[in-house]
This record gives structure tokens, C-alpha cells and sequence, in this order.
């Protein structure tokens, strides 16, 4: 399985379906790593708008440098963030140890997240909220990044669904509101489905772990029939608590419907 691709419809396939949690990583080569063509004025305006969007600590600056040098830009972390398609966190470990904690973000699409309420904490308690985190991947997330070597480039990527095409998705309401208006009949048009494709790589000179986050996001009806009907399995079939966490039972029955309808009229395709 080789690279990852660039938009939902390349990416869902390489995403974990239901199931038990897996990193699904991908060897990358340099060319496959960021976005080829990133859209810096939307970048901008994120930025702009959401200050708070940057987070860094003292000991992520000379990263953050070392990150803009090796893009061609200057402004530590933010400028390389301003300068791509992806947003990028840095993650560090102290001297003698293999905790990794975020020392650095820089986020204009972030799901559902905020960068300041995760800055300094270790990977384990990032991933908190993901169930199943800590039981099936924590100790071989923290031994890959202990053993990542500069040079090697890592990918993989996620799925949500969720219900607005915004590259920024912050939930201000309940998943019962916002999914309220999805019914099997308009479900291609009211949800949407964001995939992160996420790489990962050491820089050479501070050691620091650069972590990136490249967000898509499409129309359901935008799908070949395939990836809609991969998407009903996957939704499906994710653990009961994961479900709950993403919403899922306020736009599963909707999706499954709308699945079954456009195998029946469509196949396939």
C-alpha cells in the first residue's frame, strides 16, 4: 500500500474501519509528504481570525526554526503552518525519557480540538478521549516515536463524519442539534465526511517530532459508492463508547439508509 493521496476519496480507504484501534502507517517519501498545492490565503485568514490557533513553549522556538528553515520560510512553527496545507504540532521528550509531550501547535483546521488546552501534555493524555487508546495503542505509539529516525516520513490517516463542510470544526452544540436535519433522503448533501491525513517525521538537529495534520473534507453524495458503503461498515461497526464520542447514533441509521439506497439505484460505481 503506497502513499496516501490527497483528498477524502484516496484517503478513506487507507483509514481504519470499525473495530480495534491500529496506527495503519505508511512509509513516505519526501514528495508524498505535505499538500503540493495549499491554498495559503484560506491558511491566512485562519490564522488571522483565531489567534489562539498557535500555541508554543519555550523549548519548542528553536524547533519551530528549524521547521521554517527547512521549508524555505521564516516565522518558527507559525510561519511553517502559514506556509502548508497542514497544520503542524512538534512534540518533544525530556533528555533520558520517551514521553513525548506537545510543545508546540499550530492549528487553523482543528477537530474539535483546542491547542491550548493540550499544550505540554503527554501523547497518552492527548489521545484521553479516543476509546481504547491507552489498552491497544499507546506503548507502541510512544516505542515508534522513541525509534523514529530523521529521514523517515510516516503517514496515515482518519475519518469522522460531521455536519458542516468547515475546515475549522469546533462543536458548540450537542450531536443530537447539529445532526438534526440529516434524514436518509438528504444525508449526501447535510453530511460531510473529513478525513486527517496525518504524517510524522524526526527533525535532524533539535530531535523534535514534527506532527502534521492535513485536513479534507467532502459531501457524502460526493463519494463513489464504494467509500459510501466502506464509511455505513465502518460507522457501524466502531465500539459502542467511540460511537457515543463521535455522535454517531444521531446520523448512523441516516447513513445506512442513504448507503443502501445508492447501492440499490447506483451500484458501485
Amino acid at each position: 500500500m503506497a502513499g496516501l493521496g490527497f483528498s477524502v476519496e484516496e484517503l478513506l480507504p487507507k483509514a481504519r474501519g470499525g473495530g480495534a484501534l491500529k496506527m495503519g502507517l505508511v512509509a513516505l517519501c519526501e514528495d508524498e509528504w505535505l499538500q503540493p498545492e495549499p491554498d495559503l490565503a484560506t491558511r491566512a485568514h485562519a490564522f488571522d481570525a483565531y489567534p489562539e490557533s498557535v500555541q508554543i513553549t519555550p523549548r519548542a522556538h528553536d524547533a519551530g526554526d528549524e521547521l521554517a528553515a527547512m521549508l524555505g520560510t521564516r516565522g518558527g512553527l507559525e510561519g511553517a503552518a502559514r506556509s502548508a496545507h497542514e497544520d503542524m504540532c512538534l512534540l518533544s521528550a525530556d533528555p533520558g525519557e520517551d514521553t513525548y509531550r506537545l510543545t508546540g501547535a499550530a492549528v487553523a483546521f482543528p477537530t474539535d480540538w483546542h491547542p491550548a488546552q493540550k499544550l505540554g501534555r503527554a501523547l497518552i493524555d492527548l489521545h484521553a478521549p479516543i476509546d481504547g487508546y491507552e489498552q491497544q495503542l499507546a506503548s507502541g505509539v510512544d516505542h515508534f516515536m522513541a525509534k523514529l529516525k530523521p529521514g523517515r516520513i510516516f503517514g496515515r490517516c482518519n475519518w469522522f463524519v460531521a455536519p458542516t463542510p468547515a475546515l475549522r470544526w469546533i462543536d458548540s452544540a450537542a450531536p443530537g442539534e447539529t445532526f438534526a436535519d440529516v434524514t436518509p433522503e438528504n444525508a449526501g448533501n447535510t453530511l460531510f465526511v473529513r478525513c486527517e491525513r496525518q504524517t510524522m517525521r524526526r527533525l535532524p538537529d533539535t530531535g523534535a517530532i514534527l506532527f502534521t495534520i492535513g485536513v479534507y473534507v467532502t459531501p457524502l453524495a460526493s463519494l463513489s459508492g464504494e467509500n459510501v458503503a466502506r464509511l455505513a461498515l465502518s460507522v457501524a461497526t466502531i465500539p459502542p463508547r467511540e460511537a457515543e464520542r463521535r455522535g454517531a447514533r444521531w446520523f448512523a441509521p441516516q447513513l445506512a439508509q442513504y448507503a443502501a439506497r445508492r447501492a440499490d439505484t447506483r451500484g458501485l460505481d
